[in-house]
């Protein structure tokens, strides 16, 4: 049995990979910020729980000590807001976690990262690992994962005593039953009548089912090569639209109709983006200019390498996903 201690515990991709972990006969430690964050990873069925922060602290030291590998997903996940708070949360607090964890003596470090850290204002269409980071990806998240992802990556030190590996995985567009992030945003767009379909919708995204997140994070702490990064998909990659239609629908709630030129809803959202900074308007604009470019047309990418260093399968399809969504609603 293994020791695994997961950050953003509380978190959709964190509640799951506690589940799948203790499933497995591992016994996980988790750090929550919150007393409910506390009851959710026990819930989940963390045996150890530290409440703290990304800021550390002897407490969460001690927690970490005989961890075989920590799982970092904790971040800062909003698409706007206050840049230095996102800058604290997901690259200081990355940081962090990855100095305790040395300090503690734990030998893998696994982060959860994502494709956004590849937004440049282009399609992303089939990019592998190969495909080098932007100076400045576009958007508070792209830009905070890719910085936190550099760190984690520059910290790998296998040849240290004791050994320290760091890995990156980047699951492109997590879904999934218990979805608290992306799915309910669906819901009330779609009832609230305000989703519109981007030049049509019909173009292509690659998907990752949250089992297969789970999955692929475990088989990177296990098989990984350290200072890698490695790509998570549930497969070929499916047309966005029939893929937003089959959640909202999975859930009873009726897919959008109404479609909006590509090149209409591209300038909108860059505008409102400069509205809102220009006047410091409270909220979010309606769709943040770093979001449209991960939803307004193609963003597909390769998961071969993780298949063939990692044995990773993903082996839930998106039929069976969908199906057990439908179960559930």
């Amino acid at each position: 049995m293994s020791v695994a201690f997961v950050t953003g515990g509380s978190g959709f991709v964190g509640r799951a990979l506690i589940s799948y972990l203790v499933a497995r006969g591992h016994e996980v430690r988790a750090l929550a910020r919150s007393g409910k964050a506390a009851e959710t990873v026990r819930a989940a069925g963390a045996t150890q729980v530290v409440e703290g922060d990304l800021r550390g602290g002897d407490a969460v030291l001690n927690s970490m000590k005989g961890s075989d590998v920590v799982y970092h997903a904790a971040a800062f996940t909003q698409d706007w807001g206050d840049e230095d708070e996102a800058w604290e949360v997901t690259v200081r607090g990355t940081e962090n976690m990855l100095e305790l964890a040395r300090q503690a003596g734990v030998k893998r470090f696994v982060h959860v990262g994502t494709e956004a850290v590849l937004v440049d204002g282009d399609p992303i269409v089939m990019a592998d690992e190969r495909k080098p980071l932007p100076k400045r990806p576009i958007g508070i998240y792209p830009r905070t994962k890719a910085e936190a992802e550099r760190r984690v990556l520059r910290a790998n030190d296998p040849k240290s005593q004791p050994p320290f590996e760091t890995i990156v995985t980047r699951p492109r567009f997590i879904w999934g039953k218990g979805d608290t992030t992306l799915l309910p945003k669906l819901i009330e767009g779609a009832n609230a009548g305000v989703l519109r379909w981007v030049g049509g919708g019909t173009y292509l995204t690659s998907t990752c089912h949250i089992d297969n997140v789970c999955e692929g994070l475990v088989k990177a702490a296990e098989h990984g090569r350290p200072g890698e990064v490695y790509f998570l998909t549930d497969g070929k990659p499916v047309e966005f639209r029939w893929m937003i239609s089959s959640l909202l629908e999975s859930q009873g709630v009726t897919p959008p109709s109404k479609t909006i030129p590509y090149w209409l809803a591209r300038t909108l959202s860059r505008s409102s983006d400069a509205v809102w900074r220009a006047f410091h308007l409270s909220g979010r604009p309606p769709l943040p200019y770093g979001s449209f470019l991960l939803v307004g047309h193609e963003v597909t990418v390769d998961d071969t390498k993780a298949r063939k260093e990692l044995g990773y399968e993903g082996s839930v399809s998106i039929e069976a996903g969908l199906r057990e969504m439908q179960q559930n609603a």
